[in-house]
């Protein structure tokens, strides 16, 4: 059976307070074992953060932040990962180093915009660059964030910050956008665009969707981020089915096995 076309993103940790994960992984040892598997299960890529983005997540220094996620990626390029490595950071010094280790994904929360250079930085790494949609910060994000038109919204700041990315010298190519799903969201808001994840690919570049066991879940079944694993399968599917090129997960096992038999019932149904 071939491979979807939706590439799986798998979730590392290396933190002690993320909201699903968070301690699960922060020894080098557990972490990079648990990418092993990742990749033995389907992951395309292994997406490394050293500093939590939850919701009214603190700061983190960039010491600590490179001396959690150095060491993890130094040990998967020795074992020769057959993924692709992501680094999640807002910080232009953190990606670089971990580019330089190894890693050819600069996943940023902040679209760039976090630090003056980050732009500057994105062209200098000549890697892949995803921009995300978070209103706010992880601190402050979730305190009553409110739209007009949240999908309109969305679509408008990304093409704002791919636009300002490319003037700044980004390729257009290592573009990839992602509306930050549970990043200064309400229920509604998360909802529509998972709805809509069709308009974001009207924009014309790559889109990644990372609703793996967000709260927005919780409010539709009052589920705990350990048991919601059919909401994350779900959203993942819809976002597939969109169109979406990425999806961002905790659960690549049965990711994997949820995106094979879907994509074995459209060949079927497609001849």
């Amino acid at each position: 059976m071939s491979q979807p076309s939706t590439q799986i993103m798998g979730i590392l940790n290396v933190t002690p307070d993320s909201f699903s994960d968070g301690g699960q992984f922060s020894s080098t040892d557990k972490a990079i074992t648990h990418a092993l598997e990742m990749c033995t299960h389907g992951a395309h890529i292994i997406d490394i953060g050293g500093e939590s983005t939850r919701p009214g997540a603190d700061v983190v220094s960039e010491a600590d932040e490179l001396a959690r996620i150095l060491p993890v990626i130094e040990g998967l390029v020795s074992e020769n990962l057959s993924a692709q490595i992501s680094i999640d950071t807002r910080r232009p010094k953190v990606a670089k180093a971990a580019i330089k280790a190894g890693a050819s994904i600069w996943n940023d929360v902040t679209a760039l915009s976090f630090e003056a250079n980050s732009i500057s930085m994105a062209a200098e790494l000549g890697c892949e660059i995803v921009l995300m949609h978070m209103k706010g910060t992880p601190k402050t994000m979730q305190e009553n964030p409110v739209y007009d038109n949240v999908v309109d919204e969305v679509c408008t700041y990304l093409k704002r910050r791919l636009e300002a990315a490319m003037a700044g010298g980004v390729q257009a190519k290592n573009i990839i956008l992602d509306p930050g799903i549970g990043f200064g969201k309400r229920l509604e808001d998360n909802l529509l665009l998972l709805a809509e994840v069709d308009d974001l690919n009207a924009l014309g570049y790559r889109v990644l969707i990372g609703a793996s066991r967000k709260n927005f879940i919780s409010m539709i079944d009052k589920s705990p981020a350990d048991a919601r694993l059919g909401g994350s399968l779900a959203s993942a599917l819809w976002a597939a089915n969109l169109g979406a090129s990425i999806v961002r997960v905790h659960d690549v096992k049965e990711t994997a096995q949820a995106l094979k038999v879907w994509q074995a019932m459209r060949k079927q149904k497609n001849g």
